[in-house]
């Protein structure tokens, strides 16, 4: 069963870059496509990147095209965020999920709700100055 966990969230100012990981011990990590997520305080939740399970492709949101970067490495089951020019409104909660099938190449799409998985925690992001 995949479980999966966040860290590197915390406070930053405006302009500032945090990494986000997302770490799957003990479980064929290769194997899943990872989806990032997150949340504030009163909205709905947003989908932020995805990544293939090879690490050969990627997608993401609008929103944070140009400033994030998603990537992996297998042999540490980790998946990382890595987050650039962080702005006030980037503040939420970041959650990463998996998913082992999707219909959907990754270019195209990242994978829909109903193939993931399993989901992280959770790891809290502040920017505010």
């Amino acid at each position: 069963q995949l479980q999966l966990m966040e860290s590197g969230g915390g406070t930053v100012l405006p302009g500032e870059s945090l990494r986000l990981s997302c770490t799957a011990p003990g479980v064929r990590f290769r194997h899943y496509a990872i989806s990032w997520f997150r949340q504030a305080p009163g909205k709905d939740r947003e989908e932020v990147s995805c990544i293939q399970a090879n690490g050969a492709n990627s997608n993401y949101a609008d929103s944070v095209k140009g400033r994030f970067t998603v990537s992996r490495d297998n042999a540490k089951n980790t998946v990382y965020l890595q987050m650039n020019d962080l702005k006030p409104e980037d503040t939420a909660t970041y959650y990463c999920a998996g998913a082992s099938y999707s219909p959907t190449p990754i270019v195209i799409a990242c994978p829909e709700n109903r193939f993931l998985e399993a989901w992280g925690q959770g790891t809290l992001v502040t920017v505010s100055s």
